[in-house]
């Protein structure tokens, strides 16, 4: 009966048992893992996932009306946190800096709307 392991002989002439070599995969070779049972969400979970999408819609809207409109009122050069700073002040002032912040203003409510249209709840 021949041993399925193989033999390897030193320079002193006994053989010595090697170990086997162990089998390397790759992902490649690999077949795809099973696809996960679907989970079935409960009533309270689907709400809460509801609710939090709308409050995302609801606080995106607000912020973004709110930066689109306050940087052209006199209240946003007129207040108390910019009185100490001067200088920061003239910088917030600008045209340039005020068309910033009504950009990302309109930028939230897109994003926030974007949302709410890709809403989508999983079965």
């Amino acid at each position: 009966m021949t041993d399925p392991t193989p033999l390897s002989s030193t320079p002193g002439g006994a053989p010595e048992q090697t170990p086997p070599q162990s089998e390397t995969r790759t992902a490649l070779l690999e077949p795809p893992n099973p696809p996960a049972p679907a989970r079935h969400t409960s009533r309270v979970q689907l709400w809460m996932h509801r609710v939090s999408v709308f409050l995302f819609v609801l606080i995106s809207a607000v912020a973004g009306v709110l930066l689109i409109i306050l940087p052209w009122t006199p209240e946003w050069t007129d207040n108390y946190l910019l009185i100490s700073f001067p200088s920061l002040r003239i910088v917030v002032a600008s045209g340039f800096f005020r068309g910033i912040c009504s950009g990302l203003g309109l930028l939230d409510i897109w994003i926030g709307f974007w949302e709410a249209l890709h809403y989508h709840e999983q079965q």
